[in-house]
């Protein structure tokens, strides 16, 4: 990712998620900023199609709606914040190319575990992708759960 991707990080957002979910551009440029090296965007023909953004956390460590990234010096986690396909490019494996391609990174950097939060009913793809449900969260996790005023399951799975 560039910032010159941003503006159609911004527009794939939009289309992607519910309003309860967005995240304003200053929160993106954040999160672009924070970790470049692990934010991914996929094109096409007309431009930038996907997009996804990562760092590194701690297993149990859930980001919050339009909370910063907290990084970990202690990092066992690769935290996939984000990915989003355009509607024009669904269907074609680029989300699952851009997770492979993160999942890859973090197991060349020694990373035992991979988390995320689930949305819209995401929980089937995830789980394909090999996380499964992780219940286990202290109160203040729960809480930041809660933070994407949607059904938000937190996900993790373990790297080889």
């Amino acid at each position: 990712m560039q910032a010159r991707d941003i503006p159609a990080v911004m527009w794939i957002q939009e289309e992607s998620y519910a309003p309860e979910v967005l995240e304003d551009e200053a929160v993106i440029r954040a999160r672009f900023a924070a970790c470049p090296q692990l934010a991914w965007v996929a094109e096409d023909d007309q431009g930038v199609c996907a997009y996804l953004f990562a760092y590194h956390s701690r297993v149990g460590k859930v980001t919050p709606l339009d909370g910063e990234f907290q990084h970990h010096t202690e990092a066992d986690c690769l935290y996939l914040h984000d990915l989003a396909v355009a509607r024009r490019a669904g269907g074609r494996g680029i989300g699952p190319a851009l997770v492979r391609n993160n999942l890859e990174q973090a197991r060349t950097q020694q990373l035992r575990y991979s988390a995320l939060v689930s949305v819209q009913e995401s929980e089937a793809f995830w789980t394909r992708m090999g996380y499964a449900a992780h219940d286990e969260l202290d109160q203040p996790q729960a809480t930041n759960l809660a933070s994407y005023q949607i059904p938000a399951i937190y996900m993790v799975r373990e790297l080889h």
